[in-house]
């Protein structure tokens, strides 16, 4: 049998507190973090920090203490990996770090990159961003296409008689309008790049095909062409160390990838070019000592883990019986603000249009047929609870933080444990309680629990619902049905 070989970073990464509540640590005892921010910190309401954050913020630190020229004894710092569970506070370990090693820059150029695959994530992150840069003097731009490409250009750049010069510190994109504007805006320049972030990078690795990394790289180590006059600063492709290449000091390109659900494919990390990479996780096996004294690994095949406060169920159903068990959670079991997730646009759009029909519940519908100001509308509302059932596709269930969802019900049941794992992290973020039901086809419940099974999530509880609590709602359900039929004609 083989055995598969992990490389050291991936075997022995360094681990991180599972459980959120119990392991908060001030914010003022986490070293190197600057006052200015400190205090940013506690205006917004943050006291005391995530695991997460307590160990990644310091480590981006210690990587960039000498400035953003060099690593600590002149070294190029090692790139970071990061995989802990949705909601436990990523976004904000790079946005510190990141904000404070810029506080002292002189010149504006693009000095961080952060690179999502959707344009909510990308407006959630600068978002951040722009709180914590506010009164800095730094300046974020967000790429995503929610402009016009000429209106980013703007943004991006400006044309002096001296030449361009770059009015962005901060770029937070995705990557396919990045790849536009790397190969089409005259004077767009990342030859000063210094942090390349890249969250959910599992989604981003999958979807490489856009080449949008290679691309980002290229133009990260392009010569420029009025030669001698940067040549201090002149980057060479990383290579092998020698007396000509540490003659002068040049600004390391360090990469953080930020994941729930970070592949140990080593063909796709490969993809990726990480330098000697450091690997925080949440994800592992809790070791349980026996009485007689040895370790046993408990769940030693654990590869996911999924929010302290969550409870799953799922319910055994027919086709027929999906709605009306939706309509008897909603109506009987009283939920409220509840995420239901679809496999496709059309199953959200069609049981959007059968839950109006039926009347009572105030619902509202969210995927990629709408445009960006309605989503951002319907989010909005949904957390002021003034939406009770919000049906989505998969566009929501990546990262995205929707406040004080209640309970995520999968109304088709997610074919991808990675799927799987992000929807049901919509719901018990941030060490809250949440829960999480998956309507199942009898014919799927096997392959269903398989999946949970092989991924170390065996404790999922079994939800059956008696035919007959279903029967008040059949008839009002009936005329639903055929009020939708009239609609879709």
């Amino acid at each position: 049998q083989v055995q598969p070989f992990l490389p050291q970073w991936l075997a022995q990464p360094k681990l991180l507190q599972k459980r959120i509540k119990e392991n908060l640590i001030p914010v003022g005892d986490v070293p190197g973090i600057h006052p200015k921010l400190l205090k940013k910190l506690q205006v917004n309401g943050i006291e005391s920090f995530f695991p997460v954050q307590a160990e990644v913020i310091p480590a981006v630190l210690q990587s960039a203490s000498n400035g953003y020229l060099m690593g600590q004894g002149g070294y190029r710092p090692k790139d970071i990996c990061v995989s802990a569970p949705t909601g436990s506070g990523k976004t904000l370990s790079f946005v510190i770090p990141i904000v404070q090693v810029l506080l002292d820059r002189v010149v504006c150029q693009v000095r961080a990159l952060v690179v999502l695959p959707t344009k909510e994530l990308a407006q959630q992150v600068s978002k951040v961003f722009n709180i914590y840069t506010d009164g800095t003097g730094l300046k974020v731009v967000s790429i995503t296409g929610q402009k016009s490409f000429a209106k980013e250009q703007e943004m991006l750049v400006q044309k002096k008689v001296t030449g361009y010069c770059s009015l962005a510190d901060i770029i937070v994109a995705t990557p396919g309008r990045l790849a536009d504007h790397i190969s089409k805006t005259p004077g767009f320049n990342l030859t000063q790049l210094r942090f390349l972030i890249i969250d959910e990078a599992d989604r981003m690795i999958d979807d490489m095909h856009q080449n949008w990394l290679n691309q980002v790289v290229k133009a990260a180590f392009q010569v420029e062409n009025d030669s001698g006059s940067n040549m201090l600063f002149q980057r060479t492709k990383p290579g092998p160390v020698t007396a000509a290449s540490c003659c002068y000091p040049q600004i390391p390109l360090q990469k953080l990838l930020f994941s729930a659900t970070l592949t140990q494919d080593l063909e796709k990390l490969q993809q990726l070019g990480l330098f000697q990479p450091r690997l925080f996780t949440s994800v592992y096996s809790e070791k349980k000592t026996l009485r007689n004294g040895t370790e046993t690994e408990q769940d030693a095949e654990e590869k996911y883990t999924l929010p302290e406060g969550l409870s799953q169920c799922y319910v055994p159903c027919n086709l027929n019986s999906k709605p009306l068990l939706l309509l008897h959670f909603m109506l009987t079991m009283k939920f409220t603000r509840v995420l239901c997730f679809t496999n496709s646009r059309e199953a959200s759009h069609r049981l959007f249009l059968l839950i109006q029909a039926f009347g009572g519940i105030t619902v509202a519908e969210f995927s990629s047929r709408l445009p960006p100001s309605e989503r951002q509308r319907t989010i909005k509302e949904f957390e002021q609870g003034k939406i009770q059932l919000l049906i989505s596709t998969d566009a929501t269930a990546r990262g995205i933080d929707i406040k004080g969802v209640n309970c995520v019900i999968n109304y088709d049941a997610p074919q991808f444990i990675r799927t799987y794992i992000h929807r049901v992290g919509r719901t018990a973020r941030a060490g809250n309680v949440g829960l999480a039901f998956s309507m199942v086809l009898r014919i799927q419940e096997r392959r269903f629990l398989r999946m949970l099974k092989d991924a170390g999530i065996p404790d999922i509880k079994k939800h059956l619902v008696k035919g007959k609590l279903l029967t008040p709602l059949v008839q009002q359900y009936e005329e639903a049905l055929s009020k939708l039929e009239k609609t879709v004609k």
